[in-house]
Formats: structure tokens, C-alpha cells, sequence
């Protein structure tokens, strides 16, 4: 961060005095026009943009959001120097850090309302943006800030080849926290983009490339605020080296599953929405994380399935290529039955059906000759699995036997021939 102990120091007793000067009353117009300026900008991005996700920007109102006070410094700015080109205006002093208190509020409240939404301590988080920053705008406006952060910096002690003070981790703390929001920021922009209008095959491609935007910015945050405290970012090497071998022997699974997870990801074998089969648990695909991935079953059940074992193993992908899926059902009727009527019969209960294809057309066919009667296999394509599988076969089978009950046609029971001998007969014969 800056070093703000060369700056200016605002004497208090020259300010309030300056308030009373003609200089000062030109200086308040001029940032009661810029007030109006910022509100009427901000109302025409708001027409323009009107329907568009832009949250952080607008905000919910007219005035809540980090456009307004972002244009709201940058108009008192130039303010402050088309009217100091003439005569000083001290009054600026207090203004333009005010402009920078409230543009910092409001892009860390929105950013973290975006980034953690319903989390129950964004609200903490607000207020201490809050407090901080209002904080130091009275520090700096009565001048102790400078004196502060003076004394602070006398506060020292040396860790290696690097002298660290207490002013110098508080900087980097703030810094490491900008460098956070705007990561977050940039992050949840490209999310939303890239989210917004993917839908089936290419939603788990775009999420894996948000999530990896989202880390390596925050990375990159990590070591821009290590680098504001001193700290010699060559020493990292040595912790990089042990956390490989970590992440090498004791880590093994979880970074198998992390790597898989990417994998599955990249290669769209698995896609949010699939109907899978895994280790005997069917069930759609809802979310694949990192580590691991979600699937729900039909019935509300879901598992949570390891990334590595998905790839491992053997798993049935009902929709890879295709969301069209056959099903079949089985029926048993008499030998002297009227082997066309009961095909018919059978095929105009499966047509009946809404969620049954009309292209591949259900069809009949008699699949073998049992030892109870003729037994025929039903088959029909659906294409959404995903809206259950039990309930439909069952209206099937259901419109089946009420056919074959109203033609008259029998289900024979199974039969079994048992032939008696007689104990007389079998001792004569002996």
C-alpha cells in the first residue's frame, strides 16, 4: 500500500475555519453538482442495462450499488482540480476521503453479498468494512492518522532476512483484503457470464473454468499481499517442495479425487443432468464438485460419490450420448390366444402414453415359448429418465392387463403336471 505518512497532514482548526470562506461555499456547489451528476449516470446505465445481471455495479436501489460512489470520487475529483487551478479549496481535504470511504464501502458489501450469499457472517464482515473505513477517514481528516501509523512503524522485529513492523502487516492485511474483493469481484462476473446462458453439455465445462479463474485469482491475490509485507517470495519454493511431497504420500486420495474431478470435468464423460448407474445407485447427476460429485436418486436419496471412484470404476451413463432411453416389460398369456390382438394390444397401451416416443415406435414381440404359455416382450423408448421410470412402467402395465381382462384373453397361472404312482401296482410289477 502507500505510504502515507508523506501526505499532507489536514490541520482541523484550518479547516473549520476555511468553511466560512467564499472558496468553501463554491467548493460544496460544485459537489452538490457533482452529487446530481453521478445520480443522473447512474440512472442512464440503469435504463440501458435495464434486465441485466449487474448487481455489484447497480445494486438493488438507484444509489447502492459501487457505480455511483465510484462516479461520485471521480467527478469531485475533477472538480477539485478545476477549482484549485484558481484559488486553494481545503475543503476538498475532507470530501475526496469521504468519496474513497463510501466507493470501498459499498464494493465490499456488494462483492460479498454476491460472492457469499446468505452466509451469516457477510454481515459481520460489512461492518467492519465499514467501521475501517470510516475509521481511518476521521484519522486522516484530524490528522492523527499520519502520527499513527508513525508510531506503529516503530513496532519492528526481523524474521529471517525481512523486517517486519506492525504498520507493515496491518498494510498488508488491508492490501491482501482489496486484492480479495476484487478477485471476488472478477470472479463472480466471469461465473455469472459464463453461467448464464449454459445449459446441458456445457454447463460443467464453464463452472470448472470459473472455479479456476476464482483460485488462480485468489492466488495471485495470496502472493501480491505477501509481497506488500516483505515477506521474499523465494522462500515459498522450500514450502511448495514440502507440500508436494505431502500432497505425494500422505495425500494420495485427495488429490486423486481433486485431479478426477477436473478430469471428469474437462472431458464431459459426466455432465450435471446425467442419468448414471454407480455402484448399483441410479440417480441424476445435481453437482460435481472438486472432490466429489452429488447424485440423486428418484426417490430423494442422494449419494455422494468420491471424483476417483467415478473414474476407477465402471459407470453406466444413461444420457451420454443420447437422452432417449429404452424400457421393457414382460407378459405371459395363454397358448390358444390370438397372438396379433395381444401384439396390438399391447403396443397401443405403451402409444397411449404421452412420455412414450412415437419415433422409435413401441413394438411387441413374442419373445418365447414358456412353459406356462407364450411370452411377450414389450418394448418403448422415453426421453427424460430423469422424470421417473417406476411410475410410467407401471401405468403400462397396468393399461396392459386391462386389455387383455376386456378381450378376454388369460395370464395363465403357472402350471405343473404331477404324475401319481400306485403303491399296488408298483409292488406287483416288483
Amino acid at each position: 500500500m502507500a505510504d502515507m505518512s508523506n501526505m499532507a497532514v489536514v490541520d482541523p482548526m484550518s479547516l473549520v475555519l476555511a468553511l466560512v470562506r467564499p472558496e468553501s461555499m463554491m467548493a460544496l456547489g460544485a459537489f452538490a453538482v457533482c452529487l446530481v451528476l453521478a445520480w443522473l449516470m447512474t440512472w442512464g446505465v440503469r435504463r440501458v442495462f435495464h434486465g441485466q445481471d449487474l448487481a455489484i455495479l447497480l445494486g438493488r436501489k438507484l444509489v447502492d450499488g459501487v457505480l455511483f460512489p465510484v462516479l461520485l470520487l471521480g467527478l469531485t475529483f475533477v472538480a477539485r482540480i478545476v477549482l484549485t487551478q484558481q484559488q486553494p479549496a481545503p475543503l476538498f481535504a475532507v470530501l475526496l476521503p469521504v468519496c474513497i470511504s463510501l466507493a470501498v464501502i459499498r464494493l465490499g458489501v456488494k462483492v460479498l453479498q454476491v460472492a457469499f450469499a446468505n452466509a451469516p457472517f457477510v454481515r459481520v464482515l460489512e461492518r467492519t468494512i465499514s467501521w475501517l473505513a470510516w475509521g481511518a477517514v476521521v484519522l486522516w481528516v484530524t490528522g492523527i492518522l499520519p502520527v499513527v501509523l508513525h508510531e506503529l512503524d516503530q513496532i519492528s522485529w526481523k524474521i529471517g532476512g525481512s523486517v517486519l513492523s506492525v504498520r507493515t502487516l496491518i498494510e498488508g492485511a488491508l492490501t491482501a483484503g482489496a486484492v480479495l474483493i476484487v478477485a471476488l469481484w472478477v470472479s463472480a462476473a466471469i461465473e455469472s457470464r459464463l453461467l448464464k446462458s449454459a445449459t446441458g453439455s456445457d454447463l460443467s465445462l464453464r463452472k470448472v473454468i470459473s472455479n479456476t479463474v476464482r483460485a488462480l485469482l485468489m492466488f495471485v491475490g495470496l502472493l501480491m499481499a505477501l509481497s506488500s509485507v516483505g515477506i521474499d517470495l523465494t522462500a515459498l519454493s522450500v514450502l511448495g517442495g514440502a507440500v508436494g511431497v505431502g500432497i505425494g504420500f500422505g495425500l494420495q486420495k485427495l488429490a486423486s479425487n481433486y485431479v478426477s474431478g477436473f478430469v471428469i470435468l474437462a472431458e464431459r464423460s459426466m455432465r450435471i443432468g446425467d442419468m448414471v448407474l454407480v455402484d448399483g445407485f441410479e440417480g441424476r447427476i445435481v453437482d460435481i464438485k472438486a472432490r466429489y460429485t452429488v447424485i440423486r436418486a428418484l426417490n430423494g436419496r442422494e449419494s455422494i460419490v468420491p471424483n476417483e471412484f467415478l473414474i476407477i470404476n465402471r459407470v453406466e451413463n444413461f444420457t451420454l450420448m443420447d437422452p432417449q432411453m429404452s424400457q421393457t416389460t414382460m407378459v405371459s398369456v395363454a397358448y390358444d390366444s390370438d397372438v396379433e390382438l395381444v401384439r396390438r394390444l399391447l403396443i397401443e397401451a405403451c402409444a397411449s402414453q404421452d412420455r412414450v416416443l412415437k419415433d422409435p415406435a413401441p413394438n411387441a414381440f413374442l419373445s418365447q415359448f414358456g412353459a406356462d404359455g407364450l411370452e411377450f416382450t414389450v418394448s418403448y423408448w422415453i426421453a427424460d429418465p430423469e422424470n421417473g421410470q417406476l411410475a410410467l412402467r407401471s401405468t403400462i402395465n397396468m393399461l396392459i392387463l386391462a386389455a387383455l381382462r376386456e378381450h378376454k384373453i388369460e395370464i395363465p397361472y403357472p402350471q405343473r403336471v404331477m404324475h401319481m404312482v400306485n403303491p399296488s401296482s408298483k409292488a406287483a410289477t416288483g
